[in-house]
Formats: C-alpha cells, structure tokens, sequence
C-alpha cells in the first residue's frame, strides 16, 4: 500500500507532554546509566537538521514527494529532541543550546565537508543514490524504534514509558515511507540493489555513531542491546532489513552490537 504523503502532511503534530507530570521525575528519577542514554538520544534527534542538510545536496531534493516527507520528518524529530531534553532538564541537567552548539563545533571539518562529499557522491550516482538513501533511513528508523522499546522495558517508568511511546508511535510513520520507498526502489534497478548492499555492508553504523563518542555508543548498545533479550531485538530488526530487496543475510545491527563488544 502506498504511503499518504499528503495525509500525513495535514497530521503532523509536535509529540504532546503538557498534560504530564514531570515532577515524577524528581521524586522517582531515572537511574544514571538511563539519563546517559537519554542524553545520547536527545543529542542525536537534535542533530536531525545536520542530516537533513546533508540530504538536500543529493537527487532526493528533486523528489516533491521526499522533500515533503523530509520536512515534516524534520519538525516531528525537532520535537523529539525538545520533549527528550526536558526530561533531562527535570534531573538537573544541561540542554542550553551553548551545548548544542559545542556538540557540533566538536565534530570539526568532518562536518563541514560532509555536505560536499555527499553532494558529490550521490549525484554521481544519479537517482539510483534515493533507494539508498531510502533504505539508510528505514534501518535508522527500525533501530530507533527499538532502542526506545527497549528503553521503556528497561527503566519501566511510568512518565517516560507514555513519553517514548508517543514518539515511537509518530517514529512508526517515518518507518512506514521510508519502508515502502525503499522497497519499491530497489525492487525496480538491479543497480539501486547493488550499489545499496554495497553502502550499508560498507559504511553503515548505529545511529549516531558518526558524531558520538564512541564509549557514549557502547554505554548505548550495552544499556539497551545486551544480553540474550538485547540481541533478540537486534535480530528483529535485521530481519527486517533482509526482507528489504538485495539486503538479504546482511545482519547490520549484530555486526554493530559485536563490534563494539556488546555481544
């Protein structure tokens, strides 16, 4: 079934959280190692608008369809990151926007180049570049999804189990059009398929693995993907993206979990 981009347009919302009580968190706050994921994933939906600048430099910019999906992607995740970074500010921590702005000077020339590199990459590659972009955005949105599954197990907190799963609930939309743009992409070029395996198997990594340091990626996959239980959900989602054509066997998200030593 085919997404309803101009549907889905009419609907997108901020997540709501006016109507929570946020002193919970400050007569039952969440532990130390959840309040070091919670920081990664605030960081990382706030450096959404990075990757959307990265992508507006490629061919997907001349599709009317994704640009419309990417800009209200964009505004939902913006949200994401706002209600994360209140949470945070409930326990007494920083999210001024000095700190945002440290996080970004961090990353140095990688990022200022980042733009160029891709432009010129994906446009060499021509149209054949969306399904990999299409495809790169799925398995991101699987994952995020499942880390906030996982999280809500983990802490079982009542004020943050309502919070993740309204913004899972509007993550399982993005899912939906990145799935189906995807997968009817790669389904129609033998090219697309080739040059998509060939992208993932040699430069995916975990989200937010590129601008986080690495021991905040392993505190994250150890917190939330290890043991028997974490590596079932990593399965899930790699099965998932084996159902995806030319993915088959690619097992990103084990890969990952064993190379930073998680499984």
């Amino acid at each position: 079934m085919a997404f309803a981009i101009e549907q889905y347009a009419r609907t997108v919302e901020p997540v709501r959280w006016d109507d929570l009580d946020f002193d919970t968190f400050r007569s039952s706050p969440l532990s130390e190692g959840a309040l070091r994921c919670l920081r990664y994933m605030s960081d990382v939906e706030t450096h959404t608008v990075c990757y959307l600048r990265d992508l507006l430099v490629t061919p997907s910019h001349e599709d009317p369809e994704i640009t419309t999906f990417l800009t209200n992607w964009n505004y939902e995740e913006y949200w994401h990151g706002e209600v994360l970074d209140d949470v945070l500010d409930a326990h007494g921590l920083d999210t001024s926007a000095e700190r945002t702005s440290a996080m970004r000077k961090r990353l140095g020339w990688k990022d200022r180049l980042a733009p160029t590199q891709q432009a010129l990459l994906a446009n060499m590659l021509g149209a054949d570049f969306i399904a990999t972009h299409m495809t790169w955005g799925a398995i991101n949105e699987w994952c995020t999804h499942a880390a906030y599954a996982r999280f809500s197990q983990r802490e079982q907190h009542p004020v943050l189990d309502t919070i993740l799963k309204r913004i899972a609930k509007q993550e399982t939309r993005h899912i939906a059009f990145y799935n189906s743009q995807a997968r009817e992409r790669l389904a129609a070029s033998r090219k697309a398929r080739v040059l998509t395996r060939l992208a993932v198997k040699t430069s995916w990594g975990l989200v937010g693995s590129s601008v986080m340091p690495r021991e905040e990626v392993v505190h994250l996959l150890t917190y939330l993907f290890s043991g028997e239980e974490g590596l079932a959900a990593a399965r899930k989602i790699d099965a998932k993206v084996h159902g995806l054509p030319g993915l088959e066997d690619t097992h990103l998200v084990e890969r990952e979990l064993r190379r930073y030593g998680v499984q």
